[in-house]
C-alpha cells in the first residue's frame, strides 16, 4: 500500500514537471506568434495579411488558453476543469472555420459542433453539474 502511494506521488511529480515544460514551450510559441503578428501588422498591408492576422490572433488565444488550463490545473488541486477543454475546442473550431472556409457544408458542420460545445458549456455551468 505504501508503494502504491509512492508510485502515485512519483507519477504526479512527473506529470507536474511535464506540464511545466509544456507551459514553457507554449510561452515560447506565444512569443513567436506575437512577433509574427507584429510583423504582419506593421510590414504588410494586403488583404491576405488580414486573414493571417486573424488566424494568428486565434492561434495566440489557443496558446493562451492552454497556458491558462495548466495554471488552473495547479490552482485547483491537480485536476483539469472540463469547461477549459470546451473553451479550447470552441476556439480551435473557430480557427478552423477562419482558415478553411471553402466548403459551406463543412462550415455548417463546424458551426453545429460549436453549438454542441456551447450547449455542453451551459450544461457544465448549470447548478446541477457544478462542482466548484
Amino acid at each position: 500500500m505504501i508503494t502504491g502511494m509512492r508510485i502515485a506521488t512519483v507519477l504526479q511529480m512527473i506529470l507536474n514537471i511535464g506540464l511545466l515544460f509544456l507551459a514553457l514551450i507554449l510561452i515560447v510559441f506565444m512569443g513567436k506568434e506575437t512577433f509574427l503578428l507584429a510583423k504582419v501588422l506593421l510590414v504588410t498591408g494586403e488583404l491576405a495579411s488580414y486573414y493571417q492576422m486573424i488566424e494568428g490572433i486565434v492561434i495566440y488565444f489557443l496558446y493562451f488558453e492552454f497556458i491558462a488550463l495548466i495554471v488552473k490545473y495547479f490552482q485547483s488541486g491537480y485536476h483539469f476543469p472540463l469547461r477549459y477543454f470546451v473553451y479550447i475546442g470552441i476556439t480551435a473550431i473557430i480557427r478552423l472555420i477562419i482558415v478553411d472556409h471553402k466548403d459551406p457544408q463543412d462550415t455548417l458542420y463546424y458551426s453545429a459542433a460549436i453549438l454542441i460545445l456551447v450547449v455542453t458549456l451551459w450544461l457544465v455551468n448549470s447548478n446541477r453539474l457544478k462542482r466548484e
